[in-house]
């Protein structure tokens, strides 16, 4: 039986807010004996807002009532009431996670749709989430290869390498189209972004407040801008100001990455080569679209083209599966329920090795979910092995605690999540090492991926199973 939901997908960051309406055709696979699993068989577009400037009312506030009466309009522009939207997330995103009334826009949003997954995304997640968005993933699944999504927006490009469909690793680095801000009438220069004004200073370039731009007299700094791109994905040797341009970290870059794609405003010009006027946006988008369109990013590497741009992030919206977890769950009680619980899903690679390595891949992988170097509540997920061994155990339950030593030091509980049926003797190994004074929920055959979003409710049928609902971005 085939069901219908319509799902809203709202998207803010640094310099645009934008809204999305999806259908999406869901379907039970499961038969009627056994636990419903709930299937997306397909999801069509039915409106894309306007994109409009996240209105701010100082350099660190969000303006709430601007976002609140723009979403207003966009409902009803799109001919959709609040009450029959069943599902969908708000992601927080750039430097806009970062403002002060962050949470309580969220807060004031979270009203226009049913159970939303509600989230703010540091630039490692907003790096995953994009390169999904834009296909990416998928892409490298398909092709048995690995990808960097280059994210660019206003403030920020955030890169996410994956491999195999496995996201391996993300970077961030402040450049955007809006770190330089042009008037779009009399083209003097009115923003000019503070690291890309140092590296004007270094190089010296004859560039400043109050100058009329032209295309020629910002080519040089845009040029730089491409070249720390090429950088950051191993196609140029790093020069003296790429450190400084890492909003906090870069890839690693062990190995050589064969293919690229891009997202975010900036790569609707890369793809495409239309007329407009070059300072139509009142930036230097255009420009460093179509730098990068002739650079070796697109020569030297398999260009794979998006599915999405500038709307990468937000076409996901929350869809939900209904799991439940039964005979092999260890929990401790008062934890329940818990709500929009972010996944880290560590890679198959890093479960091969010993302790160590595990533990440092889930410290590595914490990183991510920091938004202004405060950690939130996150649930690991690992494969697990089919019937391990007990030093096998061992191995995977030192690797959890040492890698979320971190997170153990709040107050909040340790949630592990197995695909394999191992959760009742890995939680119980987890509790004895925490010396039982930790709330430990370990969880199996519970299928999640990186991105997704997780609730627990209360235990039922006298404790025996626990009832789990999977939040998942929907993106293709």
């Amino acid at each position: 039986m085939k069901e219908e939901l319509l799902s809203v997908g709202i998207d803010m960051g640094t310099s645009t807010t934008q809204i999305v309406f999806s259908k999406l055709y869901i379907q039970n696979l499961a038969s009627s004996f056994s636990v419903p699993r709930i299937v997306i068989t397909d999801k069509e577009v039915v409106y894309r807002s306007d994109i409009c400037f996240t209105p701010l009312l100082s350099a660190n506030r969000i303006d709430v009532q601007q976002i609140k009466k723009f979403v207003q309009e966009q409902y009803e522009k799109a001919g959709i009431k609040k009450e029959e939207i069943h599902t969908g997330a708000v992601i927080i995103t750039g430097e806009t996670a970062r403002k002060e009334n962050a949470n309580e826009v969220l807060l004031t949003l979270s009203g226009f749709a049913g159970d939303f997954v509600v989230a703010t995304a540091g630039p490692d997640l907003e790096s995953i989430i994009a390169a999904k968005g834009a296909g990416a993933h998928t892409y490298s699944k398909e092709h048995s290869t690995s990808i960097v999504n280059i994210d660019i927006g206003g403030g920020t490009s955030n890169l996410a390498l994956f491999s195999h469909g496995e996201s391996q690793d993300t970077g961030c680095l402040d450049i955007g189209g809006r770190l330089i801000k042009v008037d779009p009438v009399t083209h003097e220069i009115i923003y000019i972004a503070p690291k890309i004004d140092m590296l004007i200073q270094k190089r010296g370039y004859d560039l400043q407040l109050g100058h009329i731009a032209t295309a020629e007299k910002l080519q040089p700094i845009i040029q730089e801008m491409v070249w720390l791109l090429e950088e950051s994905v191993g196609l140029k040797e790093k020069s003296d100001y790429y450190e400084t341009i890492l909003t906090h970290k870069g890839l690693k870059l062990d190995k050589p990455i064969p293919c690229i794609s891009f997202s975010g405003g900036v790569a609707d010009y890369i793809y495409q080569n239309e007329e407009k006027d070059v300072f139509h946006y009142g930036d230097i988008g255009i420009l460093l679209g179509r730098a990068i369109a002739s650079s070796p990013l697109m020569k030297q590497m398999t260009v794979f083209h998006s599915v999405e741009t500038i709307r990468a992030t937000v076409v996901g919206a929350g869809s939900h599966t209904t799991e439940i977890s039964g005979s092999t769950i260890t929990y401790t009680e008062e934890t329940f329920p818990i709500k929009n619980v972010p996944i880290l899903k560590v890679a198959l690679s890093d479960e091969s090795g010993d302790e160590e390595k595990l533990a440092q891949a889930i410290r590595e992988k914490l990183q991510w979910f920091k938004v202004d170097n405060d950690l939130q509540k996150v649930a690991i997920a690992i494969e697990g092995k089919k019937s391990p061994s007990f030093p096998q155990v061992q191995i995977y339950a030192k690797g959890l605690q040492k890698g979320m030593a971190e997170l153990l030091e709040r107050e909040y509980p340790f949630i592990v999540i197995v695909h394999h049926d191992m959760a009742k003797v890995l939680g119980q190994t987890l509790y004895g090492l925490l010396d039982y004074k930790k709330d430990v929920v370990c969880i199996d055959s519970i299928q999640v991926d990186n991105g997704d979003y997780i609730d627990i409710g209360k235990p039922i049928a006298n404790g025996k199973v626990l009832p789990v609902v999977i939040k998942t971005l929907v993106f293709n």
